[in-house]
């Protein structure tokens, strides 16, 4: 199941929609916010006689009001950091990236309104540009910071390895499952190996020698036990298994299905950086996003089956069928386990990896 094809989000802005139930994902942008001006300040040490322009790319921009909201980030801290060294603001290029379905037209509304703000900026040109990014998508050295937000744990497709020997993502028989749960964590982990090794080369293509990288990922904390048995996609086959039961989709169906996401480990994400070998790393951190959004209740078992539905329901309607009932029953079935506090609804563990690393020179 190519990534590239079925996973993007709930298109529009109706109460469905990304747009409007990407709240967790919103908070994590703010949290990436002391990161980029880290690496803001860095990069306008490096280009601050530069005097021609600087180009931002957002990758896996999403739709609604973040889509735009890293970028923002972005040139906010650049012309602050001008303005308080008195020099002459660079030209900026901010080029927003999602895949092909995503709902771009929102994406350009948001834009419009960013451009009218950009007076108090200074000049910046934006552009939208389709595409995977586990491909090239920009010319060669071009890019001086590049930006990605809760988007590069998506996969570019499933594991082969499961899918060849039809190792269901997820068994109903629960000794089955433990037994062949070894396999599938080492099939999932080797295809995200694979997959961010790509994307590192792929942009240490496309950045200038000393450009900045800042990426935010789900993942896990290498030191907390509680969550290695556990994979992102869980809770949503957690979910579907349970609508199975019910008759509500196809069994077989079920078994043929792989959520190509993972959330690796800091550790996991160190090593492959470190072998890559193009980029070196500022710093990784981590934060629990959502246990600081539930703290502050704001989040309910309504949103989180809201945002689950809005995740996830594209990919599970192109397996399973885009009737309504389908998406209507698995966002009941979300929320009345959420309400019950099924430890199974949600992978317990999960964090917020963010990663700054800067390209070799």
């Amino acid at each position: 199941m190519a990534c590239e094809q079925s996973s993007h989000m709930n298109q529009g802005e109706g109460e469905k929609s990304y747009a409007r139930n990407s709240s967790i994902q919103s908070a994590a942008q703010k949290w990436m916010n002391p990161v980029v001006e880290e690496a803001v300040t860095d990069l306008m040490k490096k280009f601050s006689n530069a005097s021609g322009s600087m180009v931002i790319a957002d990758l896996g921009c999403g739709s609604g009001p973040n889509a735009i909201a890293l970028a923002s980030m972005a040139v906010d801290a650049i012309f602050r950091h001008r303005g308080h060294d008195e020099q002459v603001p660079p030209e900026l290029c901010v080029l927003l990236n999602d895949l092909p379905d995503n709902d771009f037209s929102s994406v350009a509304k948001h834009l419009v309104a960013f451009q009218e703000d950009a007076p108090s900026f200074g000049p910046v040109l934006t552009a939208i540009v389709p595409g995977s990014f586990y491909k090239r998508l920009f010319i060669g050295s071009s890019l001086h910071l590049v930006l990605a937000s809760y988007s590069v744990h998506w996969l570019s497709e499933a594991p082969e390895d499961l899918r060849k020997n039809r190792i269901p993502m997820y068994d109903c028989d629960e000794g089955l499952r433990q037994a062949r749960r070894p396999l599938v964590l080492e099939a999932y982990a080797r295809q995200f190996k694979k997959d961010f090794t790509l994307f590192l080369n792929l942009r240490a293509q496309e950045l200038v020698p000393g450009g900045q990288m800042v990426i935010s990922l789900l993942g896990h904390c290498s030191s907390d036990s509680t969550c290695q048995s556990n994979l992102l996609c869980d809770g949503v086959a957690f979910m579907l298994d349970d609508m199975a039961s019910k008759g509500i989709i196809d069994r077989e169906k079920l078994d043929s299905f792989y959520l190509p996401m993972y959330g690796p480990s800091d550790k996991e994400l160190r090593k492959i950086i470190q072998d890559e070998n193009s980029f070196m790393i500022n710093k990784i951190v981590v934060h629990d996003v959502v246990s600081d959004m539930d703290k502050k209740s704001s989040i309910t078992p309504k949103t989180v089956a809201l945002a689950t539905r809005a995740a996830y329901g594209p990919i599970v309607a192109q397996h399973f069928g885009s009737q309504g009932q389908v998406l209507e029953e698995f966002e009941r079935t979300v929320e009345l386990h959420v309400s019950a506090g099924s430890p199974k609804a949600v992978a317990p563990g999960f964090l917020i990896l963010c990663v700054s690393l800067k390209k070799k020179v």
